[in-house]
């Protein structure tokens, strides 16, 4: 058995002299005549150098562009107001479909077994088709877009069609309750909302037409509902307004045609992502198309060594940043694993099936799902061909020496295991995989290239081998490029930049190694992280409020082991009592 004291796992010499990250050393070594011999001298590079190293990292991705950049960043006095790559146009769908071949782009798998395969030639034909469709009914550059959608391919051709036009994106799953998407996609004024009939979970299909009903009568800037027919051949939609569904949308066309990317500017938005909701409703977090584009594929072509051949999955749903980090795989030619439904169904071991049936090379899942694993007592490795599997991402929340050691006793040794970490609002990491490192029970490998992170304590003073507040102290191309409805950047500055003076703070605490590993706890602000879902409080007292019963409430988190539960402690009325009805309620 591996013990935790241990180095845990060490990248072969063939693994490291096939890495992306080697070919950008050697890159970066004759562009600038460097030595880069370990990871931490390049990171130190990179945060020495931060307009080189995007500038070097943007003609190593070989991204896709109309119009070059006149110079790499205008700096501001404000850290959020930098601006990046003044004068490039391009777009982000076009670098995700630059592909049209008959390798394998998606394969989507529901819980009971049910597949769908497309080629990258078959994306870019449906997408092509759909956005014409969109662009038909009065789609336009600025515009807001909503799906209510389960993670299948139709989600994805969406998202591409709509930032084809250069429209703004926004999703949130299913699963979410009414009030939950009413606060968020009330604020944006969506023009169109695509959505599902419903989805599946834990064996069952869950109809969502009635939901879809009250959220898209109190959507009113909506000018079409499409409904795409997912568990249900033919799924009544009469009491929906202003609905059609989607192959009806959809034109009819003999021939794909040709996609006429709007090219636009590097910070054009893109994603309209959410805070927790903390104080109020969730904020909404508008990201450049570029920024996250330039930001996803640093961190999977240099840190995860995503290859065109790979097989890339992620356990997530659209309303998880995860899902448009995955997204952004197809850059690559990798091919994207998407999965609709429990990852314990019919058992616990669903999602090690699925990496048996599908060879799946990296297998993105959270810290949550290893600690279940952990107590269902399955030994993977005894039932299950993992052969094909080379990474093991797992984020949401610290991933312990516990999950550590199941994964290289009960899973598999030879797996480079990476725990990650970042953030809804970054749409990506601060802390992350090396493919050049070890692998440290306990421990992140790495601080993500061109991230200047510190730890900081009260006074603003970093230090090593010491727990502290995360912070970045450089600007960075994904963060947000302004927060919807946010007059004079109120709600913006107040989210990062309270506490330290033109410092990003993140709301985690951290601990950075003298060799460069990292530790990251938890959050250090008011939201909670129950199985590393991010929720606000705001959101629970919104519910608690309606309750007549209730005089006042309070919730707080307790830490059980590797997680934290909720607990709400209530106050009632005097003419109330505490019955099992009003528990359940």
């Amino acid at each position: 058995m591996i013990n935790k004291k241990k180095t845990l796992w060490v990248p072969s010499k063939k693994r490291i002299e096939n890495s992306n990250l080697i070919r950008f050393i050697e890159f970066i070594n004759k562009k600038f005549n460097k030595n880069h011999i370990n990871y931490n001298q390049l990171h130190r590079w990179s945060i020495q150098n931060t307009d080189l190293f995007w500038e070097s990292f943007w003609e190593f991705s070989e991204l896709k562009y109309s119009k070059n950049y006149k110079k790499i960043t205008i700096q501001s006095p404000l850290f959020y107001k930098t601006e990046w790559f003044p004068g490039a146009k391009l777009n982000f769908a076009e670098n995700l479909l630059r592909f049209k071949d008959n390798r394998t782009a998606i394969i989507q798998k529901r819980e009971d077994g049910e597949t769908f395969r497309l080629t990258y030639k078959e994306l870019y034909s449906k997408t092509a088709l759909l956005a014409k469709s969109l662009k038909v009914a009065g789609l336009k550059t600025n515009d807001t877009v909503c799906g209510f959608l389960p993670n299948i391919k139709e989600t994805v051709i969406a998202m591409l069609a709509v930032s084809s036009i250069g429209a703004l994106w926004s999703s949130c799953s299913p699963d979410f309750g009414i009030k939950g998407v009413l606060d968020r996609f009330s604020q944006i004024n969506p023009k169109i909302i695509f959505t599902a009939d419903g989805y599946f979970y834990n064996g069952k299909q869950i109809d969502s037409l009635e939901k879809i009903k009250t959220i898209t009568e109190n959507l009113t800037s909506l000018k079409k509902v499409i409904v795409i027919p997912y568990i249900n051949e033919n799924p009544d939609i009469n009491s929906i307004c202003k609905s059609i569904k989607y192959d009806d949308f959809v034109l009819k066309e003999a021939t794909t045609p040709n996609i006429d990317f709007a090219q636009l500017p590097f910070n054009h938005p893109l994603y309209i992502m959410y805070s927790s909701g903390t104080t109020g409703q969730p904020k909404c977090m508008v990201q450049s198309a570029a920024g996250v584009l330039i930001n996803h594929l640093k961190e999977l072509i240099l840190h995860v060594d995503l290859k065109p051949h790979d097989k890339i999955f992620y356990y997530t749903t659209c309303g998880w940043m995860m899902w448009n980090w995955l997204v952004s795989s197809l850059f690559t030619g990798a091919a994207l694993i998407l999965f609709d439904g429990s990852p314990f169904y019919p058992n616990s071991g669903a999602l090690f099936k699925l990496i048996e049936d599908e060879k799946i090379n990296i297998f993105g899942i959270s810290a949550k799902y290893i600690s279940s694993v952990i107590k269902s007592n399955l030994k993977p490795k005894k039932t299950f061909n993992l052969k094909s599997l080379k990474t093991i991402l797992s984020t949401g929340s610290p991933l312990l020496d516990d999950g550590f050691l199941f994964i290289y006793n009960h899973v598999k040794k030879d797996v480079c295991l990476s725990s990650i970490s970042g953030g809804t609002d970054i749409n990506g990491c601060f802390a992350l995989t090396n493919p050049l490192g070890s692998v440290y029970s306990g421990k992140i490998q790495c601080i993500a290239l061109g991230m200047d992170v510190k730890s900081f304590d009260k006074n603003g003073k970093h230090a090593l081998n010491r727990c502290g507040e995360l912070v970045c102290t450089k600007p960075f191309p994904s963060m947000p490029v302004f927060f919807w409805n946010d007059k004079n950047d109120i709600k913006y500055k107040n989210a990062y930049f309270n506490t330290y003076h033109n410092v990003w703070t993140h709301g985690d605490f951290i601990e950075i190694n003298k060799k460069g590993s990292v530790v990251i706890p938890g959050r250090s602000d008011t939201t909670l992280n129950p199985g590393g879902i991010r929720i606000g409080t705001s959101e629970i007292y919104a519910q608690t409020n309606t309750f007549k019963e209730i005089n006042d409430a309070v919730v707080v988190t307790q830490k059980i082991k590797d997680d934290e539960r909720i607990i709400i402690f209530v106050k009632l009325k005097k003419s109330q009592k505490l019955t099992d009805n009003l528990k359940k309620k």
